[in-house]
């Protein structure tokens, strides 16, 4: 298939065509990034497909394209230490979104430092403050944004498409590159290329996201049980890519 050949129209009023979901990961980044830069950016949390798609870019433009990335105010010193490693290595710049400070400080102050583990409907509502609207800003002027999703990361992502569009956020373009990439996949990528990657996975984390909701996992567990833990599968998402509404206790 001629990448070329498929325009934005055709790709807003028909969904994902068939011959993009055949595309190689790189072909897909490739025609995004022609296609909608500069109105196209990664939405990057410094985790192993993060990592993987910034090289991928830094080959095909140098660095000449765009990284945001959501700073919820509690992430581990090695995501920090991740995301200087890759502006340094790569000589890009990282447009950093900090959630509103009021609505953090009352937050906090109604509901405790430690909400999240009280309740689905509280997680949820931190999540939706610290990473959920501050993702509304990064996107707000954008046409595209490129993630890491991939399908196999849990059973709330199994139908991820390559490309697709994100009505959460204005119909905007939203490409998954690696969406059918195994775990071995990403890590074979990042050994072959030297990539560097967050610290955190040598000790034994599959998935980082806050450091108070993010845990290693045993062999036995599947990449994502060390997300929010205490909760069940199905409700393991931030709300960022999934939507997910916990009742309210008095609803």
């Amino acid at each position: 298939m001629d990448v070329e050949s498929v325009d934005t129209e055709t790709l807003l009023g028909a969904g994902v065509t068939a011959g993009l979901e055949k595309l190689p990961a790189q072909d897909i980044l490739q025609w995004a990034l022609d296609k909608f830069s500069p109105d196209i950016a990664l939405g990057c949390s410094f985790q192993t497909e993060g990592s993987v798609l910034i090289d991928m870019m830094h080959r095909m433009r140098g660095s000449d394209f765009r990284i945001f990335t959501l700073d919820t105010g509690r992430l581990n010193q090695e995501t920090y230490d991740c995301m200087d490693a890759i502006r340094t290595r790569y000589g890009v710049g990282v447009e950093v979104y900090f959630p509103d400070a009021i609505k953090v400080q009352e937050m906090v102050r109604g509901q405790g430092l430690n909400l999240f583990y009280k309740s689905v409907a509280l997680r949820q509502l931190c999540c939706g403050i610290r990473k959920v609207e501050p993702l509304k800003r990064a996107l707000k002027d954008l046409s595209a944004w490129v993630t890491g999703l991939r399908r196999d990361q849990s059973v709330t992502r199994a139908e991820v498409r390559k490309v697709e569009l994100d009505r959460k956020h204005g119909d905007i373009v939203k490409v998954n590159p690696l969406a059918d990439w195994s775990y071995e996949q990403v890590w074979d990528y990042i050994r072959q290329n030297d990539v560097p990657y967050n610290r955190l996975y040598d000790q034994g984390y599959s998935s980082i996201g806050c450091a108070p909701c993010t845990r290693a996992v045993k062999r036995v567990e599947d990449l994502r049980a060390g997300r929010w833990w205490w909760e069940t599968p199905e409700t393991r998402e931030c709300g960022l890519h999934v939507t997910l509404r916990a009742k309210v206790e008095g609803e």
